[in-house]
């Protein structure tokens, strides 16, 4: 995995923003405003913060060595996913999916409704 297959995946995504809100170092991906992803260019491997449900996390920290609680965020909430090749890219684009869902799901009626049918 690298972190232009995982930009690719990200942005096929409806109404996905990319940006650089906490530096040049630190891609950051949105949805109605929102953070779903959040991707740095120094990592090495390359590792992310996704958001998730608080049981899938810790569900998916006992089984994978290389998904933590979140580095620098809400540890409940948020994972960070180390792609070491210990984790299959499913898995990897099954947690950016997660993501976008809940914070999707999480927004304004209005909003959501904008986003989903557009």
């Amino acid at each position: 995995m690298n972190i232009e297959e995982l930009r690719e995946h990200c942005i096929k995504k409806k109404a996905v923003e990319e940006g650089f809100p906490f530096g040049r170092d630190t891609l950051v991906f949105k949805v109605g405003g929102k953070i779903f992803l959040l991707v740095s260019f120094d990592s090495s491997p390359l590792n992310f913060n996704a958001k998730c449900n608080p049981d899938r996390a810790i569900e998916l920290r006992e089984k994978y060595s290389s998904v933590l609680p979140g580095y620098h965020m809400n540890k409940t909430h948020w994972n960070t996913i180390v792609c070491d090749g210990s984790v299959s890219k499913k898995l990897i684009f099954d947690c950016v999916d997660h993501s976008y869902d809940l914070i999707v799901t999480s927004l304004p009626k209005k909003i959501r409704e904008q986003i989903l049918n557009p």
